[in-house]
């Protein structure tokens, strides 16, 4: 995949922003995947919307199952390739999401959230880094998505 400075602005700029977000404690990695990904887009859904993303940090609600930034980066990639009415065609969905989960995990080795940070003290700083920067990563990820899709049209 080949962008241009433009596009490469925009990505690494989205990319710092949900690192931001995180590590400010503004938002939490799917939170900040999600609201900077919406705002990308124009604001398709009301900043309000984050919430939906809230129970998905610290893999589910703390479970410790799929990492939360690549779920923030899923539902995100809904706002551009979701459906919107019942029995609607979503291919594209179900494409680039099976293609962030594959690049996610072919990148850090699983999406699993206790996996990810289990060589780190729950909430210590080195916990801190490597979530700020798999919000980054996943948002990175989702923005390249997007903007090849708005290359296609």
């Amino acid at each position: 995949m080949i962008f241009n400075d433009q596009e490469l602005k925009f990505i690494n700029e989205a990319k710092e922003r949900a690192e931001k977000l995180y590590l400010d404690g503004d938002y939490l990695c799917s939170e900040a995947v999600f609201t900077v990904v919406n705002d990308y887009l124009g604001n398709p859904l009301p900043p309000e919307a984050v919430k939906l993303a809230s129970g998905f940090p610290v893999g589910m609600g703390t479970a410790g199952c799929t990492c939360g930034a690549l779920s923030g980066g899923i539902m995100a990639l809904g706002i551009k390739f979701g459906r919107t009415q019942p029995k609607g065609e979503m291919p594209e969905m179900f494409r680039v999401s099976k293609e962030l989960h594959d690049e996610f995990k072919t990148k850090f080795r699983s999406t699993c959230c206790r996996v990810l940070i289990k060589d780190f003290e729950f909430g210590g700083l080195e916990h801190i880094q490597q979530c700020t920067y798999l919000t980054g990563q996943a948002t990175e990820m989702v923005m390249k998505k997007i903007i090849l899709a708005k290359r296609a049209v």
